[in-house]
């Protein structure tokens, strides 16, 4: 996912000069093709992220798209003030970039890890809210968010699960995307970032019958879509690497409360930190969000069998 992260940087950036990068003293290997292709469209900022966010509004107003990077536990979270006053207030085009969003820095603690972001930014008028699941939804989300030309925040998770689409996408990214179709309308399950590879190994492993799909856009949400499914399905399970307060599945249960109920089990972060440091996948585990534990939640939720595995 990083790889194409850059890789379609560097595109929008050599077709229109007035793309920028500017990044918060993040020096590593993931902006070298950056510095090399476009190197006057590059700014370090240095560790001062809510000055970088200033910047960012500045150059916007002056005509420049500027694409602000950060680790996700700062941008957005160290910079929500800057973020509704400096950019989302006058609607200014400007992509802030959040990446290790989750668990993806376990071993550096409740500082690094980032549970938070989404509801933090939810909140925010004009503000839309991007979290693709794989390289070929980042690719998608990227470009709409140049196309756009509206303030942005891109939310990147884990980078190396794999893919959960078999080639590029094209139409809107801010629709579902269904990625297993399954013939028991018992349940639906709705899953963002990281989590719909989780949902899809749910499936094929232990679910055949789920159908399951992505939600790269948290905000603005497929309202019509996620009603349409409300209407045919007796249960959604949401899964996001993300507090349940206050992310993808409190707007689909907000949603659904209003117009159409429908059973929702919101698997993710409950209201508490970790409790230890650890790998990824050690998180994943104390938190609930590994495969084994999706599973019981499901099964016991909606009564689909505890162990049901394709062949």
């Amino acid at each position: 996912m990083r790889q194409a992260f850059s890789d379609t940087l560097v595109a929008l950036a050599k077709a229109d000069p007035n793309v920028l990068l500017l990044t918060g003293d993040h020096g590593y290997a993931l902006f070298d093709a950056f510095r090399k292709e476009c190197p006057a469209q590059y700014i370090n900022a240095g560790i001062a992220e809510q000055n970088m966010v200033g910047m960012a509004a500045g150059l916007a107003r002056a005509g420049f798209r500027p694409f602000v990077y950060g680790l996700s536990a700062f941008i957005p979270v160290r910079v929500i003030e800057q973020i509704k006053l400096d950019i989302a207030h006058d609607n200014l085009p400007v992509v802030l970039c959040g990446d290790g969003a989750g668990f993806v820095y376990s071993h550096l603690g409740t500082s690094h890890q980032s549970t938070e972001d989404i509801a933090c930014t939810r909140a925010i008028p004009q503000l839309r809210i991007y979290s693709p699941a794989d390289r070929f939804e980042l690719v998608r989300c990227m470009t709409q968010s140049y196309e756009c030309a509206q303030p942005v925040y891109l939310r990147m998770g884990k980078a190396d699960l794999g893919d959960v689409h078999a080639g590029a996408l094209s139409g809107s990214i801010e629709e579902l995307i269904q990625l297993r179709v399954g013939s028991d309308t018992r349940v639906a399950l709705l899953a963002t970032g990281s989590m719909a590879k989780a949902a899809v190994d749910a499936h094929e492993q232990f679910f055949p019958d789920a159908s399951v799909w992505s939600v790269p856009s948290i905000k603005p949400l497929d309202n019509a879509s996620i009603l349409e499914l409300a209407s045919r399905f007796n249960a959604f399970i949401v899964l996001e690497e993300h507090s349940t307060i206050g992310g993808l599945g409190s707007a689909v249960t907000e949603l659904c409360s209003e117009f159409h109920p429908v059973r929702t089990l919101r698997i993710g972060v409950n209201d508490r930190f970790s409790h230890k440091c650890g790998t990824y996948q050690y998180l994943r585990v104390e938190h609930g969000l590994d495969l084994e534990n999706i599973r019981k939640k499901i099964s016991s939720f909606v009564g689909l069998p505890a162990s049901v595995k394709t062949a």
